[in-house]
């Protein structure tokens, strides 16, 4: 039998979606990992630096992988302390407690990193500068785990979703049971990026990394539409479905596409979210999937009633 690539892997976040996805494809891969340890919140509080310091050495990992986040993006713009225990302090004290026991570290972070006014995607070195506390959080973590010095990745992705948890998938087949007319942003680009694609990327990487390189890479699924692009895409390949599988037809007719400046949020988002992936295509030969298959794979995985 082959020896896995890991002898224990701690995974935290494992009720998140990232989380919940990465748990899902790594339970399958017995040659990565010997034994995976979950934690989800109530098993381990990220804004508790002394828990997670005792987590780490009781466990003792050989790999971290840290999905967990504070994602309540306008609320953190009230919630700033929390945003940055959870999101900046805790990663560092991963890494650091990594480097006591010679552990790799998995972190991801968010297009929210970016300020959003460059024309075409970003790559992974163009100059950062983060609009919300959100992303200024994310990106103080990014920075946290570079100073330590471990090895490790870092997956910036965006606009997730899934069939797991609670999204923007969720929220719009729920409007649309309810509402004749729905209200989208239009102005802000990016790329819908499933859970399951983050997953199964991550676990194909994990399959080649040796850890003797460290790098920031953007993990997003193929192509780019908008907010309301994205929630039309939802409705027609729901009705699709509908017809296939006798799901319950939606009441939504119409929607209307509306701007930024119209729907007014307490955080700011970058209008323009959209990652390109080559660098992950060149050094770890990974295809992602477009946006829209992504979708279609989601939708038939729902559990409609």
């Amino acid at each position: 039998m082959q020896t896995p690539v890991y002898k224990r892997i701690l995974l935290t976040g494992v009720n998140g979606q990232v989380g919940h996805a990465l748990h899902q494809a790594l339970g399958h891969q017995k040659s990565l990992c010997d034994e995976l340890i979950c934690l989800d919140r109530s098993q381990l509080d990220l804004s508790n630096q002394q828990a997670i310091r005792d987590a780490v050495q009781t466990i003792k990992p050989d790999l971290i992988i840290n999905p967990a986040a504070y994602t309540a993006v306008d609320k953190a713009e009230s919630e700033s302390e929390l945003a940055y225990a959870i999101n900046a302090t805790a990663p560092g004290v991963f890494a650091e407690e990594a480097v006591k026991l010679g552990a790799k570290l998995i972190h991801f972070s968010t297009d929210y990193v970016y300020a959003g006014n460059k024309i075409g995607a970003y790559v992974e070195d163009d100059t950062t500068a983060p609009l919300s506390v959100y992303g200024k959080s994310k990106l103080a973590g990014e920075e946290a785990i570079r100073a330590v010095g471990l090895p490790h990745l870092i997956f910036r992705t965006s606009w997730v979703y899934g069939a797991y948890g609670k999204n923007f998938l969720h929220t719009i087949l729920r409007l649309a049971k309810e509402r004749e007319t729905l209200t989208i942003v239009a102005d802000q680009a990016g790329a819908p990026t499933s859970s399951r694609s983050i997953s199964d990327a991550v676990t194909k990487v994990l399959g080649q990394w040796s850890g003797d390189s460290s790098g920031t890479y953007h993990l997003v699924n193929a192509g780019n539409t908008t907010w309301h692009g994205f929630a039309v895409a939802i409705i027609e390949q729901y009705s699709c479905l509908q017809r296939e599988n006798g799901w319950p037809p939606l009441k939504v007719k119409h929607i209307q596409a509306i701007t930024t400046a119209e729907y007014p949020t307490p955080a700011v988002r970058p209008a323009n979210s959209c990652l390109d992936c080559s660098q992950l295509s060149r050094d770890f030969s990974i295809s992602m999937p477009s946006w829209h298959d992504a979708l279609v794979t989601e939708l038939k995985a729902l559990s409609i009633n």
